[in-house]
């Protein structure tokens, strides 16, 4: 895996869906945030409606794929 969170030659499509997914979702909370909007989750079995500021500062700052 490279060191700048993009995906290698070398990774596996499951890899690269993954890198793709947590991308999208940060964009998602980071473009609603700076809306001020909220964002439906599911949390613990629950279905709720969470600011969207609130859900970045739970998302890792890094992706998952950096390990």
């Amino acid at each position: 895996m490279a060191t700048n969170n993009i995906p290698t030659a070398n990774a596996s499509f499951s890899e690269k869906v993954l890198f793709g997914v947590q991308k999208a979702l940060r964009k998602l909370a980071e473009e609603t945030a700076a809306k001020g909007g909220s964002l439906v989750v599911k949390i613990d079995g629950e279905i709720k409606e969470v600011p969207a500021s609130e859900l970045l500062k739970n998302l890792p700052k890094q992706n998952l794929l950096d390990r």
